[in-house]
């Protein structure tokens, strides 16, 4: 049990899979899979190959986000809002789910960008997927901006794109004004996201991780977890 009064909490693609949505480096992620979906994910592969953005949105459509629902794991986090306890909720997960669970928008900060909105590359123009998904539907394989006709991508962040400069200085703070650090169903392996476990660490707070697999920051964690996020993060935080 954390009974720290300020607790700062990343999460990853791990509080998810018990809501149905596949993790990526897990024993049944989806890389661990099907290593050549990590095109996908690359901005400068999804820009050059029509072929990639049409198996993007074949992805997209048949993505498990539009009906997933919050598990217990999401709905811990709302209860540690609720008692004051929550300096920030740092996310690498595009779903939705924190904010659907009931975590308030202002506190979730998510570092990857969402599946929920739609950004034109050519004029920067955002729209709701809801928008697109139809489009898709009625068999537009690889749907063009209605404006300009640049190519949309979904507002998330691939490999080969910045992060939102001002998303990353409200984890940092939020990182800070914490007196614990609690990363949970992340890998730990992805960069500027992993670093604030530096962060923390260097200003001497403590490390829990919570996580099924093994990261790179155990060894300098206080206390690390390989039991189910759904189950366990709800005692963690009671």
């Amino acid at each position: 049990m954390i009974d720290a009064e300020r607790i700062a909490v990343l999460t990853g693609a791990g509080i998810s899979t018990a809501s149905g949505i596949p993790d990526f480096r897990g024993p049944q992620g989806l890389w661990t899979k099907d290593p050549a979906a990590q095109a996908m994910f690359d901005i400068d592969e999804y820009v050059a190959s029509r072929e990639v953005r049409v198996e993007v949105w074949k992805h997209r459509l048949a993505a498990p986000a539009w009906t997933a629902e919050p598990n217990p794991g999401h709905l811990a986090l709302v209860e540690l809002e609720r008692q004051g306890r929550l300096t920030g909720l740092i996310t690498q997960n595009v779903d939705g789910l924190h904010q659907k669970a009931g975590s308030s928008p202002e506190l979730v900060h998510e570092l990857h960008g969402t599946v929920w909105f739609v950004d034109c590359l050519g004029c920067g123009r955002r729209i709701p997927m809801a928008d697109v998904l139809p489009r898709l539907e009625a068999g537009d394989e690889d749907p063009a901006c209605e404006v300009c006709g640049g190519i949309l991508k979904s507002a998330t962040v691939s490999f080969g794109q910045s992060l939102d400069q001002t998303v990353l200085d409200r984890a940092v703070a939020a990182t800070e004004a914490a007196d614990v650090f609690l990363a949970v169903g992340t890998s730990l392996q992805v960069y500027p996201a992993a670093g604030l476990c530096d962060l923390a660490l260097t200003a001497g707070k403590p490390l829990i991780i919570l996580n099924a697999q093994p990261t790179p920051y155990d060894d300098e964690a206080t206390t690390v977890l390989r039991t189910p996020i759904e189950t366990t993060l709800p005692d963690l935080l009671s």
